[in-house]
């Protein structure tokens, strides 16, 4: 089992950058691929993008592509979102997710407790 713990999250204008950060418990991290959800007010949760277990690997929904960028240091037990160009509708709770089983389509075996991004126009 892991326990995951997001962090980065806050108050941005449009047109900021934001770094988000999940850190995981345990010593077998570099075992799990990695993802991040999203889910806005009065929405579904949604995929935003996945890492495999070295990182070599990474796919994204259409709606962040070139704009967020997952990555990990497994040295670190953290897997990382960069978001980009923040615009208000990328306003949601972001959750980092685990599962040592599939990438593709990547869904969530292990979930954080999400962390809060709100961006302002």
């Amino acid at each position: 089992q892991v326990q995951l713990v997001e962090s980065g999250g806050g108050l941005m204008q449009a047109g900021g950058s934001l770094k988000l950060s999940c850190v995981a418990s345990g010593r077998t991290f570099s075992s799990y691929a990695m993802g991040w959800f999203r889910q806005a007010p009065g929405k579904e949760r949604e995929f935003v993008a996945a890492i495999t277990t070295s990182g070599g690997g990474t796919y994204y929904a259409d709606s962040v592509k070139g704009r967020f960028t997952i990555s990990r240091d497994n040295a670190k037990n953290t897997v990382y979102l960069q978001l980009n160009s923040l615009k208000p509708g990328h306003t949601a709770v972001y959750y980092c997710a685990a599962n040592s089983r599939t990438y593709y389509p990547f869904t969530g075996a292990y979930w954080g407790k999400g962390t809060q991004v709100t961006v302002s126009s």
